[in-house]
């Protein structure tokens, strides 16, 4: 009989064992199909992350054993290291800065237009390429200020995720 007990003991355990390594395995597929296309995305836009990190990190806490798993098959962090973050980070940066330049070209070429043709023109026609002018200068004032805040906004949320995640 107690024999008989231990040995349903042990098969018992066995079955445990097993169950909760293919509850591991379901949790890793999941946060592997959940999370692969969040770094994709992640690479596309930046902004992403600031979607997909805070996601992660709950996902973090509620499947401690999946993440150390996925931590140590891909080497790094998983999803999102810091690496992936200051790099999404730099991006961003990179992206606004050759925005930045377009912008102030294609604006500087509309002015330098209406203000050839205040040159040709007199009267009425000039006080229009006039006006036309000052609303060009002020589209340009405008349409920076728009992105650039939109810009600020997301670089300091980068940052702020950098400065929480661990390499």
């Amino acid at each position: 009989m107690t024999l008989l007990l231990i040995v349903l003991c042990v098969i018992a355990g066995v079955l445990l064992r097993e169950v909760r390594e293919r509850r591991r395995d379901a949790a890793i597929q999941s946060l592997l199909a959940t999370f692969g296309s969040a770094q994709a995305a992640a690479q596309q836009d930046a902004r992403q992350l600031l979607v997909w990190q805070p996601l992660a990190e709950s996902a973090r806490t509620l499947f401690p054993a999946a993440f150390a798993a996925l931590d140590t098959a891909t080497g790094h962090r998983f999803p999102f290291s810091k690496d992936l973050i200051e790099r999404a980070h730099s991006k961003w940066t990179a992206d606004w800065l050759a925005w930045e330049k377009m912008h102030d070209e294609e604006y500087r070429l509309k002015a330098a237009a209406a203000e050839q043709e205040i040159g040709r023109v007199t009267g009425e026609a000039a006080a229009l390429a006039k006006a036309r002018l000052d609303r060009i200068q002020h589209e340009k004032i405008e349409l920076y200020q728009q992105r650039y805040e939109s810009y600020v906004r997301t670089a300091k949320a980068l940052q702020a995720l950098v400065d929480r995640v661990s390499a």
